[in-house]
């Protein structure tokens, strides 16, 4: 196994508190960077860095972790841009236009479905995301969920049972009978795919007892929950996730005061989401209410053909600052460690050692540039597990 420096590092954001200015970020600057095989073995100082087998001169660029993107739905077929068209002309959103991606990805091959899976995948890495989660939800039958989620575990460990996203279509008469395949036949087909199970607890989708009687099927079954949750009104969905030890509560658009309460005194991640208000000009969450009540936040794409259809974590980075009032500080640690945490993953989302080496060059000596010049690829360089792939 050969062992790598990257020197001239102009500022490395550790996402360790112990390393650095000792700030969450644990930034060192003119810092260095060794890379054992796929892990982090050191970080610090240029001037202190140990020889190794390779040298890679970073040319004064800031290095950040790869971004931990914990909120995706790259399972599909189909366009929706006369939705999203209309919806910029006036039309309101609502949970409904599901539908249309449903029909679609029914209608694809596996094939088709895998090749814009993968298409997905590689714009993300490139944007300098190293660790992806992804649903189902576009299938809504038992063998259109089974084979999203077996497609999808074939490009990434993280993967997420959403049968309960909506009502199917073929049910909408007897949304009690979909309930039951959900958490019976639909949930032992797809259960071996998946490690997590998810449900749009939400007006138009599932209501509070039936979120939980499926996700407490689920979690019964081995799949760890995660909700949707508080993204288009008022609701259960928060105070439910953290009633059943979900890892992450995302969305998060209206709380109450009972509901930050109760995630800032629980181990559920406060998942935000700003690429879904971007597309549907919705109410924006408030970032700053949850970080100064002490609740763990993560940022992600909610990349999805219909209500959020971008895959760049830089992009939402921007969104969070400008309208979410997340300093950048905060955004980047959150779309890093805070997506990492949203997964209950301790070896990615940072560089130190022992992490995975899972990391970004910008073209920019700071990671403030993300926010500080939106809608510019800084992006320069992407590697994963050690090895340069983007």
């Amino acid at each position: 196994m050969s062992s790598t420096v990257i020197t001239n590092i102009a500022s490395l954001v550790t996402n360790d508190p112990s390393l650095g200015d000792r700030s969450p970020l644990g930034l060192i600057r003119d810092a260095a960077l060794v890379l054992d095989g796929v892990r982090v073995s050191w970080t610090g100082e240029s001037s202190k860095a140990p020889a190794t087998d390779n040298r890679v001169d970073a040319g004064g660029r800031a290095v950040i972790p790869g971004f931990v993107d914990s909120h995706s739905h790259l399972v599909f077929a189909g366009d929706r841009t006369e939705e999203f068209n209309a919806r910029m002309s006036g039309r309101g959103y609502s949970a409904g236009g599901i539908r249309t991606t449903v029909a679609a990805t029914r209608a694809a091959t596996d094939a088709e479905l895998e090749t814009n899976l993968v298409r997905h995948l590689t714009e993300a890495l490139r944007q300098g995301t190293t660790t992806l989660e992804t649903k189902s939800g576009y299938g809504l039958t038992v063998h259109d969920e089974e084979r999203a989620l077996r497609i999808a575990s074939a490009h990434t460990d993280e993967v997420t049972y959403l049968g309960a996203h909506i009502v199917s279509p073929d049910y909408a008469d007897d949304p009690a009978a979909y309930v039951a395949l959900v958490t019976g036949e639909m949930l032992d087909a797809c259960a071996p795919h998946a490690r997590w199970i998810d449900v749009f607890c939400e007006k138009g989708a599932f209501d509070g007892d039936q979120a939980r009687a499926i996700l407490t099927a689920g979690r019964d079954k081995g799949l760890h929950p995660r909700v949707h949750a508080n993204q288009l009104s008022y609701g259960p969905g928060v105070q439910l996730a953290v009633e059943l030890g979900a890892a992450s509560a995302d969305h998060c658009t209206h709380l109450t005061d009972a509901d930050v309460d109760a995630l800032a005194n629980s181990d559920t991640v406060a998942t935000l989401l700003p690429g879904a208000e971007f597309s549907t000009r919705a109410q924006w969450p408030d970032a700053r209410r949850l970080l100064d009540a002490g609740v763990t936040v993560a940022l992600s794409t909610d990349c999805n053909p219909g209500s959020s259809y971008t895959s760049s974590v830089p992009f939402c980075i921007a969104l969070a600052v400008r309208d979410m009032r997340m300093t950048p500080d905060e955004a980047l640690w959150s779309a890093t460690a805070g997506g990492a945490r949203a997964l209950r993953r301790t070896d990615v989302g940072r560089l130190s050692p022992g992490a995975y080496a899972d990391l970004a060059f910008l073209d920019a000596p700071s990671h403030v540039h993300l926010a500080y010049r939106p809608g510019v690829p800084l992006v320069d360089e992407v590697w994963r597990r050690g090895r340069r792939v983007a």
